[in-house]
């Protein structure tokens, strides 16, 4: 689209912004899970926890991962070559799977406020890592463009 082209940039530097806020959502979350896994039920500290999950996936999850689909959906209209860039594909693939896991994510925020603890501690310690991993191959793909 010829008529978005000048917003080009603009969507580029949106879309990092909501890259952060989300990633920062996706780092921090899993980290109150193993924390959550250590308090007492029924506890100050779980009360305390249970929200902080829950406003941080409704407040900022949420929303900066539809502001991450939107403004890269809005970079692929106005620039379509993006879509036949390998490096493109895999940053893709790796965004895909990082939106499922934040879906995981999601559905395991309702499972501690129904008063589950979903898997181990050392699980939620081990996936602390996982959005990290991918943020950092996700860099690089983007900023090296390995197989542009």
């Amino acid at each position: 689209m010829d008529v978005l082209q000048p917003a080009y940039e603009v969507f580029k530097a949106l879309h990092i912004v909501a890259v952060i806020f989300w990633m920062a959502g996706m780092l921090y979350l899993p980290r109150l899970f193993v924390y959550h896994h250590g308090a007492a039920a029924g506890g100050e500290l779980e009360t305390a926890l249970l929200k902080q999950e829950k406003n941080l996936n409704r407040i900022i999850m949420g929303p900066a991962l539809i502001a991450v689909w939107l403004f890269a959906g809005l970079m692929i209209a106005t620039n379509p070559a993006l879509l036949s860039q390998g490096w493109f594909h895999g940053k893709l693939v790796l965004v895909i799977a990082l939106s499922g896991i934040h879906g995981f994510y999601a559905a395991s925020v309702k499972r501690f406020a129904r008063g589950e603890r979903p898997r181990t501690e050392r699980f939620w310690r081990i996936m602390n890592e996982v959005p990290a991993i991918a943020a950092i191959v996700i860099v690089i793909l983007a900023v090296v463009k390995p197989f542009a």
